[in-house]
Formats: C-alpha cells, structure tokens, sequence
C-alpha cells in the first residue's frame, strides 16, 4: 500500500490548466483499481492518494505521468506502508 503526496510547488498558479487532465488521471486510476482514496493535504496544500494492488516502481510512473507532476503543478513523494493490522473493513490491505 502506498500513501502519495501531491505537494504544490512554485507553479500552483497553472493548477486550472491541467485540472481537467489531473480529474482524468484519477478516475483512470480508480477505474484501474489501483486508487482507493484521494483527497486534499489541508489547508490548500495539494492533495494525496492512497495507492494499492501496485508496485512502487509500476505507482512511480502512474505518478509521473499525472499533469500535474509532469508540469511541476505539484511535487510528489510516494511512502510505501507494510500493513500489518488493520480494521476487518480494510483487511484487503494487508493480504
């Protein structure tokens, strides 16, 4: 499982720009089943994703090409956690 942060950088002002293929990039990974949660680092500091089922080099390029990575919208750091106990609703996290 892997946590990403999407940390804005210098050219948060060009986030509108890319917005429609940064939505695009999420509903793709959701869609793949690789994304469970995204949501926004508060307050206003970029967002984040919860990845799984992927490994980390496979998230690494999922998460370069994202607009907003790949124009320096954002900058992104990919934490790998071990689960090793979990509420039973997540059990499927650490299978």
């Amino acid at each position: 499982m892997f946590i990403v942060l999407l940390k804005f950088s210098d050219n948060k002002s060009s986030a509108k720009e890319y917005m429609d293929g940064h939505n695009a990039w999420i509903k793709k990974n959701f869609d793949d089943g690789i994304f469970l949660l995204v949501g926004s680092i508060e307050p206003g500091q970029g967002g984040s994703v919860i990845a799984h089922n992927i490994s980390l080099q496979e998230l690494e390029q999922i998460v370069n090409a994202d607009p907003f990575v790949s124009e320096n919208v954002v900058t992104a750091e990919i934490i790998e956690v071990s689960p090793k106990k979990t509420d039973e609703r997540l059990n499927f996290l650490a299978n």
